[in-house]
Formats: C-alpha cells, sequence, structure tokens
C-alpha cells in the first residue's frame, strides 16, 4: 500500500473522514481545502497527524496524487478538477472510496425529495429492531470515518447526485430512488435528463441479489426504469396503484407487501410523519424493514414513534396566535411545493437565496390558493419578484433572518402561519441551510 499518493479535496465531513481512513490503510496522505478549514476538523487531522493545508490548493503536491477523493460540493469544471481528469488521475468520491473497505450491507437512499428524512426513518427502523446499523452520507457521520473506527452490520447513506456522480465500483445492496425532480440544474447543464442520470448510478453493479425500490407514481424515475436493464429485484411503491411486492395503498390502509402470504398492514392515519409524500417516505422505509427480516409490530412502531428531522416542516413556536414553521431544508422549488401542500391556513412565504435553475412555475397554482404574502430573503431576488408579481399582492424584501421574521409577522394575522421554505440554497446570506434555519428560529424566539 505504501507509496501510494492519496489527495483529498475539502476538509469537511467526508474530505476529514476519508484521510483518516486513508491514513489508517497505509496510503500517503495530504488534505487541501481552498476554504478555512473548521476547528473540529484540524483537530482531527492533527490527531491522525495527517498533512493539511488550507485557503489555497497548492497544485504541485495534488497533481502528484495516484487518486483524489473530491468533496462533492467542488463542481466538475472546476479548473483544478479539469486539470486532474486532464492527467488522467482518478478522481473518486468519499462514499466510492470507503466502500473498498468494508463488506457491511449498504443501504442506499437517493431523490431530489425526501432523502433525509427516509435515511433517518430507516436507520430509526433498524435500530428499533436491534441490528447494528450506521447512517452517513448526507447524515450523520463520514462513511470513511466509521469504516475507519467503527463496525457496523449495515450501513444507511444518504446519496445526493454529486456523490453518486463520483462513484463507480461501489455498489448498493439495497438502492433506494424516491423521485427524480428538477434540482441542481446548473451543475447538470440545465438538463434534467443528465440530473436523472446521476441518479439512477445508485442502481450501477447491482447483481439479481439485490434490491431496487423506487416510486412508481414519480414521472421520470417510472420512465428511468423502463429504460434500463435493470438486475436488482424490483420493489415499487404507489399511493395509486396495487403492487404485487413493494408497497401500496388500499382504503386508507398502507400494505408493505413482499410475498402475497406476509403483509405489513397499517392506518395511514398512525403513521408519525403526515402528508403525502411522507407516505412515500414511510413506504420505503417499510419496505427496507421487511427486506431486512425486521419484525412487522416492529415496523409498525417504528413508522408511528419516528421524530421528524430538524428544519424540515418544523414547528418554531406561536406568536400573537401565528403560527412559525422552519422549512430550511427545503432548498429546491419541489420540497416548497410539499410543505405549501401541507399547509391548511394562509401562509406568508420566505422564499429565496441562491437559485439552482429554479421553475417557480410549479408553485403557481399552490401560491395562489395558500400564499397571501412573500418575504424574499436573498441577496437577488429579481427572479422571485418577476414570477409572482401580480399573483401575490405583498411581495417584500428581507436581508437577514430577523428581518424576515419580524415583517412576516406584520403581514400575519392570527391563525395564519408563517413558513419559511426558501425553493433555493443558502449560501449568500447564510453557511448552510442548517445556519439559516436556526438563525430563523432564534429570530421568532426573540419576537
Amino acid at each position: 500500500m505504501t507509496g501510494k499518493r492519496i489527495v483529498i479535496l475539502g476538509a469537511g465531513e467526508s474530505g476529514t473522514g476519508a484521510a483518516v481512513l486513508a491514513q489508517k490503510k497505509g496510503f500517503d496522505v495530504f488534505l487541501s481545502d481552498k476554504g478555512k478549514i473548521k476547528e473540529k476538523y484540524k483537530t482531527v487531522l492533527s490527531k491522525h497527524q495527517i498533512n493539511w493545508e488550507e485557503e489555497k490548493h497548492s497544485e504541485q503536491l495534488i497533481l502528484s496524487a495516484s487518486e483524489v477523493v473530491k468533496s462533492p460540493g467542488i463542481p466538475e469544471d472546476a479548473a483544478l478538477v479539469k486539470k486532474l481528469r486532464k492527467l488522467e488521475i482518478p478522481v473518486i468520491s468519499e462514499i466510492e472510496f470507503a466502500g473498498r473497505y468494508s463488506k457491511a450491507n449498504m443501504i442506499c437512499i437517493t431523490g431530489s425529495n425526501g432523502k433525509t428524512t427516509t435515511t433517518l426513518l430507516t436507520h430509526h427502523l433498524l435500530t428499533k429492531a436491534g441490528l447494528n446499523a450506521g447512517l452517513a452520507g448526507n447524515v450523520g457521520k463520514s462513511l470513511a470515518l466509521q469504516v475507519a473506527e467503527c463496525n457496523y452490520d449495515y450501513y444507511v447513506i444518504e446519496l445526493s447526485s454529486f456523490q453518486l456522480d463520483g462513484m463507480y465500483q461501489f455498489k448498493a445492496d439495497t438502492a433506494v430512488l424516491l423521485n427524480v425532480t428538477p434540482d441542481h440544474l446548473d451543475r447538470y447543464n440545465y438538463e434534467l435528463q443528465n440530473y436523472a442520470d446521476s441518479k439512477f448510478r445508485v442502481i450501477q453493479n447491482q447483481t439479481k441479489s439485490d434490491a431496487f425500490i423506487y416510486c412508481l407514481d414519480d414521472e421520470f424515475t417510472a420512465k428511468g426504469v423502463r429504460e434500463r436493464a435493470i438486475h436488482a429485484k424490483q420493489y415499487p411503491f404507489s399511493i395509486k396503484q396495487k403492487v404485487d411486492q413493494g408497497a401500496y395503498l388500499e382504503e386508507n390502509q398502507l400494505i408493505i407487501s413482499i410475498n402475497q402470504k406476509n403483509q405489513t398492514r397499517m392506518s395511514i392515519q398512525e403513521l408519525a410523519l403526515q402528508g403525502k409524500h411522507n407516505i412515500y417516505n414511510s413506504m420505503a422505509a417499510g419496505i427496507v424493514g421487511r427486506l431486512t427480516d425486521v419484525r412487522k409490530e416492529v415496523i409498525r412502531e417504528s413508522l408511528s414513534d419516528f421524530q421528524n428531522v430538524e428544519h424540515r416542516l418544523e414547528f418554531v413556536s406561536k406568536v400573537h396566535g401565528v403560527s412559525f414553521i422552519n422549512d430550511s431544508k427545503a432548498t429546491n422549488v419541489n420540497s416548497t411545493w410539499y410543505a405549501l401542500e401541507s399547509m391548511e391556513s394562509p401562509v406568508v412565504l420566505i422564499l429565496g437565496g441562491i437559485d439552482k435553475g429554479n421553475d417557480y412555475g410549479m408553485l403557481m397554482e399552490m401560491v395562489k390558493e395558500k400564499v397571501k404574502a412573500i418575504v424574499c430573503l436573498g441577496t437577488d431576488n429579481k427572479k422571485i419578484r418577476k414570477a409572482f408579481k401580480g399573483v401575490v399582492e405583498n411581495i417584500v424584501e428581507a436581508g437577514s433572518a430577523l428581518e424576515a421574521v419580524t415583517v412576516s409577522l406584520k403581514l400575519a394575522k392570527s391563525g395564519e402561519t408563517v413558513l419559511l421554505s426558501p425553493a433555493c440554497a443558502s449560501f449568500d446570506l447564510f453557511e448552510n441551510y442548517e445556519d439559516r434555519g436556526h438563525q430563523f428560529k432564534a429570530a421568532v424566539r426573540s419576537l
């Protein structure tokens, strides 16, 4: 092993974890981050005596790599990545790298919307059943760090399209594709097909002994399934039609059917997560549970006692009769559509941030029906103003979470709702969507 040089680009959760694993496996490791490295990651790197640099990329140290593990946040068209490609130095994701060193059962969950909720719900279900399961990918600790330091039998991994793009030999034992709706199109040449192809990488390398769980009601997913030769055993889920193997609805009963004799049934009223999109998320997690031989009672219990993820339709507080809801995790239009669909009172909607090629037309009917005012929280809101001009009477600007919350309270009446569901990335005003959500909650509590 020694002598092979691994360079890690990006010192976030995934990069730091990959560096620790590479060091443990005896590679010559160097980590480089163009930005500042957080103290908590510097501590880990120093503890493992890993060479690193911040606020620059020293090309002579990077281009001498045998292989590069790239953070999912660094785009393919970055100048340094192009140079690596030209030199034919392999560039992979942390998940691809970590997968080489683990024999655990890999349950991989992707989709434009609902993947964090479904990943956490699936992990909750497996751990409740007593299985030794780790949580990785976009949630939890990095897979590489856990492979280096833990010994799990299962990993439940949330995968973004960016992570999937850097995966080549990795195989999911169970692959879950929740949906494909426009997101991150700025990274995919504004072509939905390119983005869909990325999502379908979750099934690459699968064999007939593996499982593929997918939403039959999602147009792009169903089309992708029809167009591909899929080797894994298929388990579709639907709320519109009955399926032989998978999950479906019948008279408000959620039915998970792996074989006809062995069905799991529960009323959708019992589900911890309400709303149509959450029925899909519960179906996907439930199928994983049955395929992993989790008992029916444990599946029913898990789907009914799960606590939802922070920043996803999270009730914050009621102020002067106005409900404040934090859905900061809604970083695309489709997520915001789902959030509005679940609202039952007039809404003051806080929208905006970094637009990723959004088509706000998808929201038009829902906005006409439910939204009384829009508060734009971003540095450039021209596209939002143009989209909803003449549809929503009040469209105002805010430059901070506190300003957005204060303005929203003035616009809302008792019995109404202020919903932060931005449909955009957060990096213009905030560190990330969590920072945006935390600042929103702090602002609400200061009222």
